[in-house]
């Protein structure tokens, strides 16, 4: 292999504020959709149910969010270990509830962007640049529960509002943002991306299409104010990317892989990144009986503000099996699908697949012809440490190691990659199940799935890992798997 990562490559790491901040009533932050969902294996299905309304039930379940692992206070400390490990950028979101505590206030919260403030000078102190997602999984409760989320017209002016806040505050600092975090995650769990529960239409295609029909319009209008504020700024929108295969060479397969990436993999990126519906989006909503409401301008905004760069996470890959010819559904792989025979899996059953993420960055490549940002990847599992609380993880070195080798193939097919942000750089409240035992980071947090514990920051051996592996990569023209073996 003959290839090399540039030296503005930005290697580095990623969390989100409702899974790491905590602090959750403090200086001002009102409560967000996150606050109200309870901790657990059961996690998912609890929210999905039919009865599940965003409300506070302590007597019945842990809200270990509340808490997370009280990044809020220690965040200097943790970036201080992030520029320690070689961080060329930290990927972050900011807390629409620190900043708008209900979504709709005229005055922002000045000790929220005072803390946003505090981090971003952290970071820049230590070398380190911010990419920040504007909005990543923390809607305003009150916008979910008296506007019904992203189905409303309305939340396009609050987003505008906190958009504007936020990047002429901290813009002229901060180069690299994203709108929506894992936009097009709203197919599988809308609660996150768009603040619907059953009741308000999570199962209802008419208002989750409308719904990001109503992110696209909010995403350029912070598009256009970021290139108002600051014409440097580079915006991205983000994705998740599930490589799609057929089950078999069947026709019927094949067709459904097809259609499965075009709605899934595509639809959002094509609408952010082309700045227009795809060919097929009228066969799509037809198939769902959806008509979307499209205001004058709406259409002429999306033109005129497309996103710099595609930035998407990638955890896994998914195979479509329509014809239920033999295959086995998968069990615990977040996007569903049928078991891939020659795919290993997680301990929570997400099949490992890093040929697929070759697969996934050239074909977003050969699409949009943009920058592409790998902002997310990781290997959640259960670390068992020591009795000086260091982890061995080899299993999640192994992973980023393939995972790396994927990327370094894809630029020398001549893919524009512009850095790597590995999920959950220090351990977190994960996403999926609420619970600290899925752990993703470097780092080891020294808190259990009830937040008991001290903690304390345990650096585990992927940290010396990633902290040797940076500088060799940016300077690397062959020889990647001996010094990725490290």
């Amino acid at each position: 292999m003959s290839t090399r990562f540039p030296p503005e490559f930005l290697w580095g790491g990623a969390t989100a504020a409702n899974q790491v901040e905590g602090a959750y009533d403090e200086a001002g932050k009102g409560l967000s959709i996150v606050d109200t969902l309870p901790g657990g294996k059961a996690r998912l299905a609890i929210v999905a149910s039919e009865s599940f309304d965003f409300s506070l039930d302590t007597a019945r379940y842990t809200y270990p969010n509340h808490k997370g692992i009280d990044h809020y206070h220690r965040f200097k400390e943790d970036i201080a270990l992030f520029a320690e490990m070689g961080f060329k950028c930290y990927r972050f979101s900011i807390a629409w509830t620190r900043i708008y505590p209900n979504g709709v206030e005229q005055t922002p919260n000045e000790a929220g962007l005072a803390h946003y403030d505090a981090v971003i000078d952290s970071c820049l102190a230590h070398g380190i640049e911010p990419v920040i997602t504007i909005s990543h999984y923390e809607l305003p409760l009150h916008l979910a529960t008296v506007y019904g989320g992203w189905k409303n017209r309305a939340l396009v002016g609050f987003f505008e509002r906190f958009s504007r806040t936020v990047l002429e505050r901290f813009g002229h600092k901060v180069k690299y943002w994203m709108t929506f975090n894992e936009i097009n995650s709203a197919a599988h769990f809308p609660i996150m991306s768009q603040g619907l529960v059953v009741k308000t239409g999570a199962r209802d295609p008419q208002a989750k299409f409308q719904a990001w029909h109503h992110q696209f319009v909010a995403s350029s209008l912070a598009t256009k104010i970021a290139r108002d504020v600051n014409p440097n700024i580079q915006m991205g929108c983000m994705i998740i990317y599930a490589t799609t295969y057929a089950y078999d060479s069947n026709p019927v397969n094949q067709l459904a892989a097809m259609q499965r990436t075009q709605s899934f993999n595509f639809y959002c990126a094509d609408v952010q990144a082309n700045g227009r519906y795809p060919y097929y989006a009228q066969r799509l909503w037809d198939s769902l009986g959806v008509t979307l409401a499209i205001e004058p301008g709406d259409l002429e905004l999306l033109a005129n503000n497309t996103v710099d760069y595609i930035g998407f996470s990638y955890y896994m890959s998914t195979t479509v099996n329509e014809t239920h010819a033999e295959g086995e559904d998968t069990e615990g792989n977040l996007l569903g699908g049928t078991r891939n025979p020659f795919l290993e899996a997680s301990e929570w059953g997400w099949e490992i697949d890093p040929t697929g993420l070759r697969i996934a960055l050239n074909q977003l490549y050969d699409r949009y012809g943009k920058p592409l940002f790998v902002v997310e990847n990781g290997l959640g599992a259960i670390d068992k440490p020591d009795s000086n609380l260091y982890v061995a993880d080899d299993y999640r070195i192994n992973y980023l190691r393939q995972h790396i080798e994927a990327m370094a193939d894809a630029i020398a097919d001549g893919v524009t990659l512009m850095g790597y942000t590995p999920w959950g750089c220090i351990d977190l409240v994960s996403m999926s199940t609420g619970e600290m035992s899925k752990r993703y980071g470097f780092i080891y947090v020294d808190l259990d799935d009830t937040l008991s514990g001290s903690g304390d920051r345990h650096k585990k051996k992927s940290f010396s890992w990633y902290q040797t592996v940076i500088p060799h990569l940016i300077f690397l023209f062959s020889g990647l798997d001996g010094i990725l073996k490290f």
